[in-house]
């Protein structure tokens, strides 16, 4: 296969020169399916998880008489439950159909979505955040598990990207919702606003849950039949081996014990805890907060306005994305979105500037998540050669990743230090610096790991891949 990095950005093209025709239409049939299901899930996901500031700053506040930290308690006990109900994925997925168990999960996530429209107290909304984290915890990983099943590592960052654009998506489209809702439904039926943007979420969300049971192609070794002939598998197991990927196997107990004495596994979780730390300025609230603050904008245009900030990062995730498969490579491609990130973060950390200066700063929000799917497509390029273990630490990096995202802001961001949070924001610069850090010892790593494989292969000697080894058809960095 011809090497990517060998070409120059403007002669890479959406195929590789070795895909035959018939790969190619296999590749542009797993687009219309997995892509656009995968995007609009991840819409409806960040529109339901995002929802929660938006009515806090819409009236919540005010209606259910929250008092002190009680927003970012509640914001902990979306991600305790996300946390909790990631745990049985990490072996569940080599062994049930992708494309039964995330329809089901996005269908339960939106009638609990739906059940926030009626809660009267903080106990009632903080288990109904817990129960939609809960119904939400194994989508992000086994999308991407349903990427890495069916693409080359050479393939992931930019179908990531199309789907990373939900979050930022429904971050803005919750915002709008809002806006709408205390605009235009405040008092009908007796409800106010906030709580009529709940129903409306639930109404977008319920349906997308049920199309993926026909969208969804599955994975290789558990194809959706309605969608996928034989032929599809077959060609697509054939492309996938020819680029060193495994197609089936579970996890075993001997491979289990040698994921855990592998010093690389455990640089990838420290890798995860720094990229989910160093973008909780996105989940956080502070800029909605920052816009309230300021005490001259109606509810509706405050919600209006915080819709800015995700919209451009809609663009930094295009962006970054696409410049990783076909320019930067992964490490890189995390080291431009991160470094916007930590400009931004120096403005808000030092805070005392002039107000254009923070309403810049906080238009470089979103540059943080903009490379999650560079992160995570990465992992997957370097856990090719076994499925089994592949799931798992897909899997087990996200949980332990976000579960330190359930205390952390619990102790920087405290709701009654809005809108100056001043350690929160010095914290999450510090751990965007060391995941720059991070990404290029590990870029470093892999580099020499595959000279080393190289040599061995020169010299007659062969070497397995498994969760130590692994590089990207494409670049590594």
């Amino acid at each position: 296969m011809a090497d990517v990095s060998s070409k120059k950005w403007y002669q890479i093209k959406w195929y590789q020169p070795t895909d035959s025709p018939r790969e190619r239409r296999l590749i542009n049939k797993l687009d219309l399916l997995i892509v656009p299901y995968a995007f609009l899930a991840y819409w409806v996901k960040y529109m339901d998880q995002s929802n929660l500031n938006n009515a806090y700053v819409a009236g919540m506040k005010e209606s259910l008489n929250f008092q002190g930290n009680q927003l970012v308690q509640l914001q902990t006990m979306y991600i305790v439950g996300a946390v909790v109900g990631q745990i049985p994925f990490m072996f569940l997925f080599t062994h049930v159909p992708m494309h039964w168990v995330i329809p089901f999960l996005d269908i339960a996530w939106g009638i609990f979505t739906l059940l926030q429209y009626r809660v009267q107290g903080f106990a009632e909304l903080a288990a109904y955040r817990f129960l939609v984290g809960w119904f939400e915890a194994a989508f992000f990983p086994a999308m991407h598990y349903i990427f890495g099943s069916w693409y080359r590592s050479d393939e992931i960052a930019r179908r990531g990207g199309v789907f990373y654009l939900g979050l930022t998506l429904g971050t803005l489209t919750a915002g709008l919702i809002q806006a709408g809702a205390s605009e235009r439904l405040e008092g009908v039926n007796g409800l106010e606003g906030w709580r009529w943007m709940y129903i409306i979420c639930a109404l977008i969300t319920i349906p997308i849950g049920i199309l993926g049971y026909f969208i969804l192609p599955g994975t290789p070794d558990r194809p959706n039949r309605l969608l996928l002939s034989e032929d599809d598998v077959a060609v697509a197991k054939e492309r996938l081996q020819r680029a060193g990927h495994a197609t089936h196997g579970g996890l075993s107990w001997s491979g289990l014990v040698k994921i855990f004495k592998s010093w690389h596994f455990w640089s990838l979780i420290l890798f995860d805890v720094f990229f989910w730390n160093g973008s909780i300025n996105t989940s956080t609230g502070g800029y909605l907060l920052w816009l309230k603050s300021l005490k001259r904008f109606s509810t509706a245009k405050v919600n209006n306005l915080g819709t800015i900030s995700p919209a451009l990062g809609m663009f930094y995730t295009i962006f970054i994305c696409f410049a990783s498969d076909l320019v930067l490579g992964p490490a890189w491609a995390i080291t431009v979105a991160h470094v916007w990130n930590i400009i931004g973060l120096i403005i808000q950390v030092i805070w005392d500037v002039p107000e254009k200066a923070l309403w810049f700063s906080f238009m470089t929000t979103y540059s943080a998540v903009s490379m999650s799917s560079v992160l995570y497509g990465w992992v997957n390029s370097q856990l090719k050669a076994s499925p089994g273990e592949r799931a798992f630490v897909l899997v087990l990096i996200n949980t332990v990743a976000q579960s330190t995202t359930a205390w952390t802001p619990l102790l920087v961001f405290k709701t009654v230090e809005a809108p100056r949070f001043t350690k929160g924001y010095s914290f999450v610069l510090a751990n965007a610096v060391c995941l720059i850090v991070t990404a290029h010892l590990l870029k470093l790593y892999l580099r020499n790991k595959e000279s080393k494989k190289t040599g061995d292969a020169e010299s007659g000697s062969t070497t397995g891949t498994s969760v130590n080894e692994g590089k990207s058809v494409g670049k590594q960095g």
